[in-house]
C-alpha cells in the first residue's frame, strides 16, 4: 500500500536523484548546439516540488502529496521534457484524486491517465522519446495490477519495463543508434521512477551530491563574513604522487600564498584545493611531490568573477519580477528573448513584457503566467520564440485569469515577423490569422558553436565547430564566424527573397558586424535589402531572417 509519506519520500528523492544526474543526462543529447538541455530541464521541474513537499507531514494522504506536487511540477515545467513530466504526473494526481492510501491498481490507473495527457499534449508524438517510455511503463502497471499487491515488487517490475523501454529507443530512432545514446528524456524518467523504487523498499532519500561535496570541503562560491573576497582564484588539482612525497610539506607551502587549504592524500595521490592569487605557483609547487593526472584536470576559477555575476544574475532576476495588473485595454503581448537589442526591438514593436530566456534559459510556465498576469489586456498573445519553450506556454491557458493565445514562434526572428503583422484595429481572430500567417513566412538563419561532439545528419562535428543551420536543419559546419555568416545568407537567399535582416550577438563586435555588412551588400545588395540589428544575443553569432 502507498502512504502520503511514502509518495512524499519517493518524489523527494527522485528530484534529488535527478538534480544528480542531470549532467549525465543532458550529454544524451544529440544535437550539438548549446541548449537548456533534457537532463537540466527535468531536474528544474522536479525540484519546482522538491520544497512544496518537504513542508507536508507524515499523516497527509496521497491524495494530497500527488496534488501539491502536480501542481508545482505544472508551474515548474521547463522544456518540453518538463512538461511532458509534469503532465504525467498531474495523471497521477487525478487517478489518486480523494485517496487516502493507494492500491496498486490505483497507481497503474494514475499513471495511465498521465501519459495519456502527456501524447495529447504533444502535436506529433514520436516514439523512441519519453513518451514511449512512459507508455510502456503504463501498459506494464495496468498488467500488473489486478494480481500485485506488493508496492516494491511491483513498481520494480514497471521501473524493468520502463529500462527496457529505454534500450530500445536507439531501434526507434535512428538519430540515437547513430550517436548510439539513448533518449535523453526517457533516461532521465527512468531514473526518477528508480529513486522512487528505492523508497518503496524502504530505503532512504537519496543525498544530494552538491551537499556531499560541501560536507567534504568549504563552499568556495562564497565570500567571507565581511563581504570581500580575499583570494581571486579557487585552484584545484590531483597529482599522482611520488613515493617519498610529503603532502604536509605541500599544504604548509600552499598556506603561505592562500588559504582554505585541503589537502587529501592516499598511497598513489594527492587532492588540493585552495584559495590564492597565485594559481601558477600552487600548481608549479604540485610538480616537486608528482604528476598530474589527466581526469579530472587541473581547475582554476575566478572567484569574484563568479561573485560579480552572481550579483548580476540576482539584479537581472530582481528586474524580472512581473506585478499582476487588471486588463486595461484588448490586446497585449508576452515575448521570450535574451540581449539587449533583442529585447528593446520587441519593446519598440509593443511587446508589454519580455522575458529574459530562450536557449539555454527555458522560462518555466509560471515564469511565463507571471507576465501574463503583468500584461494589462484581455486577450495576450504569447511568443516563445523557441521551440522549447512553445509546451511551457501553452500550459498557461488554463492557468491565466485572461485569454492566452500561443503562437508558436520558433525563433527570435519569427517572433519580430508575428509582431509586425499585428494590426490594432483587427479583431482577435484576424490577427491571429494575419500573425500565422507571418511567422510561417519567415526562413530563420543560425550561426552557433557546437557544444559538444556529435555525428548528427551525416556530419561528423567537433567541439566548438561553427555550426549553420536554416530553420533548425544543420546545413553545414565552418572554422570561421563569418565565412559561416556570410556562405548561409547566400544559401538562404532564393530568387523571391527581398530582405534579409541579420542580427549579431554578444560575442560578435561592431567591426566584425559592419564588415560582414561591407560583404553582404557587395556581393548580394543588388538581389536583397540588407539591414543589421545589433541583438546582442547570446549563445547564437548570428540570427538571419530572410524574407
Amino acid at each position: 500500500m502507498l502512504t502520503g509519506s511514502i509518495l512524499r519520500d519517493s518524489l523527494i528523492s527522485a528530484g534529488i536523484s535527478i538534480q544528480n544526474h542531470r549532467k549525465e543526462v543532458d550529454r544524451l543529447n544529440v544535437y550539438p548546439v548549446p541548449d537548456g538541455d533534457t537532463g537540466t530541464n527535468m531536474s528544474l521541474t522536479m525540484n519546482a516540488a522538491v520544497k512544496e513537499l518537504e513542508m507536508l507531514d507524515d499523516s497527509v494522504s496521497v491524495s494530497k502529496v500527488a496534488e501539491t506536487a502536480a501542481g508545482s511540477l505544472l508551474r515548474g515545467a521547463r522544456g518540453n521534457s518538463g512538461v511532458i513530466l509534469s503532465l504525467i504526473f498531474r495523471g497521477l494526481s487525478k487517478g489518486m484524486s480523494g485517496l487516502e492510501s493507494a492500491e496498486c491498481a490505483d497507481i497503474a490507473k494514475a499513471l495511465e491517465l498521465g501519459v495519456d495527457s502527456a501524447y495529447k499534449a504533444v502535436m506529433n508524438p514520436t516514439e523512441g522519446t519519453v513518451l514511449t517510455v512512459s507508455r510502456v511503463a503504463a501498459e506494464k502497471a495496468a498488467e500488473l495490477a489486478e494480481t500485485s499487491d506488493d508496492l516494491a515488487v511491483f513498481w520494480e517490475q514497471v521501473c524493468t519495463a520502463a529500462q527496457e523501454a529505454l534500450d530500445k529507443t536507439p531501434e526507434q530512432l535512428p538519430v540515437l543508434k547513430k550517436a548510439g545514446v539513448v533518449d535523453a528524456g526517457g533516461q532521465g524518467l527512468v531514473i526518477i521512477f528508480d529513486a522512487m523504487l528505492e523508497i518503496f523498499r524502504g530505503g532512504k532519500i537519496a543525498e544530494s551530491n552538491e551537499e556531499k561535496a560541501a560536507a567534504k570541503t568549504l563552499d568556495i562560491s562564497q565570500p567571507d563574513d565581511d563581504g570581500e573576497i580575499k583570494y581571486s582564484y579557487c585552484t584545484e588539482y590531483i597529482i599522482e604522487r611520488n613515493s617519498n612525497a610529503d603532502p604536509f610539506m605541500l599544504r604548509a607551502y600552499l598556506e603561505t600564498i592562500g588559504d582554505c587549504v585541503v589537502v587529501v592524500d592516499d598511497e598513489e595521490i594527492i587532492k588540493v584545493h585552495v584559495h590564492t592569487d597565485n594559481p601558477g605557483l600552487a600548481i608549479q609547487k604540485a610538480l616537486e611531490f608528482g604528476r598530474f593526472v589527466n581526469d579530472p584536470k587541473p581547475k582554476i576559477e575566478n572567484m569574484r568573477l563568479q561573485h560579480e555575476m552572481k550579483l548580476k544574475e540576482e539584479k537581472i532576476a530582481k528586474r524580472q519580477q512581473f506585478e499582476p495588473v487588471k486588463p486595461e485595454k484588448e490586446f497585449g503581448f508576452v515575448a521570450v528573448a535574451s540581449g539587449h537589442g533583442i529585447e528593446e526591438m520587441f519593446k519598440d514593436l509593443g511587446a508589454d513584457c519580455v522575458i529574459r530566456g530562450g536557449q539555454t534559459m527555458n522560462p518555466s510556465t509560471d515564469d511565463i503566467l507571471n507576465a501574463i498576469h503583468a500584461t494589462p489586456a484581455s486577450t495576450v498573445f504569447v511568443l516563445p520564440n523557441n521551440k522549447n519553450i512553445i509546451m511551457a506556454a501553452e500550459q498557461t491557458k488554463n492557468l491565466a485569469d485572461r485569454n492566452v493565445c500561443v503562437l508558436p514562434t520558433r525563433t527570435i526572428p519569427q517572433g519580430i515577423a508575428a509582431m509586425m503583422a499585428f494590426d490594432e484595429t483587427a479583431d482577435f481572430s484576424e490577427n491571429r490569422l494575419a500573425m500565422t500567417k507571418a511567422f510561417e513566412h519567415v526562413s530563420t538563419g543560425q550561426i552557433t558553436f557546437a557544444a559538444r561532439d556529435s555525428e548528427y545528419e551525416g556530419h561528423n562535428i567537433k567541439e566548438g565547430e561553427i555550426l549553420a543551420s536554416d530553420n533548425s536543419r544543420l546545413l553545414f559546419t565552418e572554422k570561421d564566424v563569418s565565412k559561416a555568416a556570410f556562405k548561409l545568407v547566400k544559401k538562404m537567399v532564393k530568387g523571391d527573397s527581398s530582405f534579409v535582416t541579420v542580427i549579431y550577438g554578444a560575442d560578435v563586435t561592431s567591426e566584425q558586424a559592419e564588415k560582414l555588412e561591407e560583404t553582404l551588400n557587395a556581393k548580394l545588395g543588388n538581389k536583397v535589402d540588407i539591414m543589421m540589428v545589433n541583438g546582442g544575443q547570446p549563445v547564437y553569432y548570428y540570427l538571419i531572417s530572410v524574407e
